[in-house]
């Protein structure tokens, strides 16, 4: 089954409403549906035979997408870094586009429609992978695999990652696009043939290949095989939980079970908090004393109702601006937290080595013994955290400048070890920083490091009241299926939120609240097949991906000779 030409002004149309149907895939929207209905949608526009029209295509529809997907930019920055990471981004899809219609020549591949999926899906995500890894480390919001969170389809993370669920969304998507192709050729053989029945038998006659019902059938089973693919990766084994929700406590407190009867190594019991500022967006961090004081009230909150009870008490991304190994004042007021807490408390805070420079850390602070545990990102963000080739990038926007340190990137791995506070030796955290959650291979190292359980600490605050956090918790649900770990989102300023193995969330906070909660989290150890898997299936989908282009170039060759 293949799609008619579309006309140029069709696929322009096509390319901007598919580019909007995905983003209403995503958080805050986030009908999960669309995702396949865009795939279908591009799939169409991209119908000419055209590399430069599809490229253009590609560059609509990726504009389209990630312009309103990005807003939180233009939120925590102004309009010229939002338009430029946007289009980015979509130079990417507009590449995709453009490889397409060379891939699509191989003679392999003509008049075949399982074929044309498979080898689109393929094309697809590897680009997707591509464009998470370059420039600069890169740039992984908005892979299809994001918006499947609380699907079915997304279920398949278990097995193959980011990857594996991309791929299943794209190929059902085109087998979408391909049923819906049948039902039309069907409409129009069927209309053409009702006019000459009248004229004569012999007139009437088509060849049985071609007959409405035959593209019925094959519409019907390519909308058959689409809906299996996305549905059949319910059948996997994912750790269920069914403990998993609020507990309500003999005091009449409320804590959020993880899935503690998923437990192979114990439970962690974690204090979270959520302390809020006091002016959303760009100013968020001027008072940073404030931010420090907030946290510390929602430490001796948890401390009121749950002291000597918790293992560690989880604060996020810039709890405190300050070092508490160089600012005595922020040190003093830590010991006396979590001294009244009976707990560790993971603080975020900024360092600044003599050398130049910072790093983003979290520090797993006891009182008495200061740092017993450190993270130091490993993945600052391009732009926002560090600035490539400022002296240029001045010339379009001053925004470069509220940068004025750059980051460094950590090398120690993603881990934090907790004493326990029943003396059972330590318990091992996956600790990645904010974006650091959308970077498959930061997150499958902590695991393969030997992480129970995964702690995202972030810092949300300068996006404003947008989708940049619930985009993220859809992140964090993803890695927690991808790995098999409960996780704790835990914010500045909401969205934070507890999540099962499974990806359940069973509990979340608003935005720009202050928020506590306490969380019985399993430990685990079992490795997932994704995470065995590695680096594999990415480097399988781009190999595969430069044969397809290879063989595509070769096939178009041999036709115009």
């Amino acid at each position: 089954m293949r799609l008619p030409e579309p006309s140029r002004l069709l696929s322009l149309f096509l390319a901007v409403t598919g580019g909007l149907v995905l983003w209403a895939a995503f958080p805050d929207a986030g009908v999960w549906p669309a995702a396949f209905v865009a795939v279908a949608v591009l799939y169409w526009s991209l119908g000419r035979d055209s590399a430069w029209w599809n490229f253009l295509i590609g560059l609509l529809f990726g504009l389209a997408f990630f312009l309103p997907h990005l807003w939180w930019a233009h939120e925590s920055t102004e309009t010229a870094p939002w338009i430029a990471v946007s289009t980015v981004e979509a130079l990417f899809l507009a590449a995709f586009g453009a490889l397409w219609t060379w891939v699509r020549r191989a003679r392999f591949l003509r008049r075949r429609g399982w074929r044309l999926a498979a080898a689109f899906s393929v094309l697809f995500v590897a680009v997707e992978q591509w464009r998470s890894e370059i420039p600069f480390g890169g740039f992984p919001w908005g892979r299809l695999a994001w918006s499947m969170s609380g699907a079915p389809t997304g279920r398949a993370a278990w097995l193959g990652g980011t990857v594996a669920v991309s791929l299943l969304v794209a190929f059902a998507g085109v087998l979408l696009a391909l049923a819906v192709a049948g039902l039309v050729r069907a409409a129009r053989r069927g209309s053409a043939q009702a006019g000459p029945a009248q004229a004569g038998p012999a007139q009437a006659r088509v060849p049985r290949r071609s007959t409405p019902a035959r593209d019925v059938g094959r519409a019907v089973g390519a909308l058959a095989l689409g809906a299996a693919v996305a549905v059949v990766p319910l059948v996997l084994p994912l750790p269920t939980s069914a403990s998993a929700g609020p507990v309500e406590t003999p005091e009449g407190d409320e804590v959020y079970d993880a899935g503690s009867d998923l437990a192979q190594d114990g439970t962690l019991w974690a204090g979270a908090v959520q302390g809020n500022v006091g002016e959303p967006g760009l100013g968020a961090f001027a008072n940073r004393a404030e931010v420090l004081n907030n946290h510390l009230e929602g430490t001796y909150a948890l401390a009121e109702d749950y002291a000597g009870e918790l293992d560690v008490v989880l604060w996020p991304e810039n709890g405190s601006d300050l070092d508490p190994q160089t600012t005595p004042d922020v040190a003093r007021g830590l010991d006396a937290a979590a001294a009244a807490v009976g707990a560790p408390i993971l603080v975020g805070a900024q360092e600044f080595p003599q050398a130049g420079g910072r790093y983003n850390v979290s520090l797993l602070w006891q009182a008495g013994n200061g740092v017993i545990g450190r993270y130091a990102k490993q993945h600052p963000a391009p732009f926002g955290e560090y600035i490539p080739m400022r002296s240029v990038l001045r010339l379009f926007s001053d925004q470069v400048d509220r940068v004025r340190t750059d980051m460094i990137a950590g090398v120690n791995p993603p881990v934090v070890e907790v004493p326990s506070r029943l003396g059972l030796g330590a318990y091992r955290m996956g600790t990645v920083i904010c974006f650091e959650v959308a970077y498959d291979e930061i997150v499958r190292d902590a695991v393969v490091q030997g992480a129970q359980v995964l702690v995202i600490p972030t810092n949300n605050a300068s996006f404003g009241f947008t989708a940049e956090s619930t985009q993220q918790l859809a992140m964090s649900r993803m890695q927690a299926i991808t790995t098999g770990r409960a996780a704790v989102q835990i914010s500045t300023v909401g969205v934070s939120g507890v999540i099962t193995p499974d990806g359940t969330v069973v509990r979340r906070t608003g935005l720009f609240t202050d928020d506590v909660f306490v969380a019985n989290l399993p430990l685990r150890s079992s490795i997932t097949p994704a995470v065995a898997a590695g680096y594999w299936p990415g480097w399988v989908v781009g190999g595969l991906a430069v044969v397809l282009v290879a063989a595509g170039v070769v096939g178009g060759l041999r036709r115009r000779g």
